[in-house]
């Protein structure tokens, strides 16, 4: 998991008037620039409407960003200002998209403590087909057997060796190894899925 950024404070912040409340909602997670270049980032609120996250690489005024967001997923918007920690989005969602974004949002800002086993309505899910194909760097593929998925990761059985980092891809998921078990591996996704993806019937 990526580490949270520092954010330096700042003192005086300017009067609220935007149309949507903000939530402070903390996340981690990953943005694309136009450019393709990707940086690690944190939220720092968020809003149905709006997003705003320290970032090491800051957009410019207008330009479309994508973002993943630990728990929340895919995020497309477009930057609207630059600020010391980072800058800010609009989101751009259909209505049935920003209903269901601003009940996740409520839920994740009401808990006492993320990542709280009884708080996760997907912490892990036994998808109903468990083949999956495995590819490698170097183009070697391999069917495996997926345990359990999350938002963030899936564990598999396998008899192959492989070390820590090693860069994989599950079906069409990029993903690294993070953890070896007993029989097999325990992968992190390079973006989270998004939660409405997350079921029994999922295809990597």
């Amino acid at each position: 998991m990526l580490s949270a950024l520092q954010t330096p404070r700042t003192a005086i912040r300017p009067v609220e008037r935007r149309r949507h409340y903000r939530m402070k909602v903390v996340l981690l997670g990953r943005y694309m620039l136009p450019n393709r270049m990707e940086y690690p980032c944190q939220s720092l609120d968020i809003s149905p409407g709006g997003l705003h996250i320290a970032a090491p690489a800051k957009a410019a005024p207008g330009e479309r960003v994508i973002v993943y967001l630990e728990h929340l997923g895919r995020i497309e918007g477009v930057c609207v200002r630059t600020t010391m920690e980072g800058f800010a989005m609009t989101i751009t969602a259909t209505s049935r998209k920003r209903e269901k974004f601003t009940a996740q949002l409520t839920w994740l800002a009401n808990r006492e403590e993320l990542g709280l086993p009884e708080d996760r309505r997907h912490e892990r899910v036994v998808p109903r087909n468990p083949r999956a194909v495995l590819a490698l760097d170097d183009g070697a593929e391999h069917v495996v057997r997926i345990i359990d998925i999350s938002l963030s990761g899936a564990a598999f059985s396998t008899d192959l060796d492989l070390p820590m980092g090693t860069p994989v891809k599950i079906g069409s998921t990029l993903a690294r190894i993070v953890r070896r078990f007993d029989g097999g591996f325990a992968a992190e996704f390079r973006f989270p899925l998004s939660a409405d993806r997350l079921d029994e019937n999922l295809e990597l």
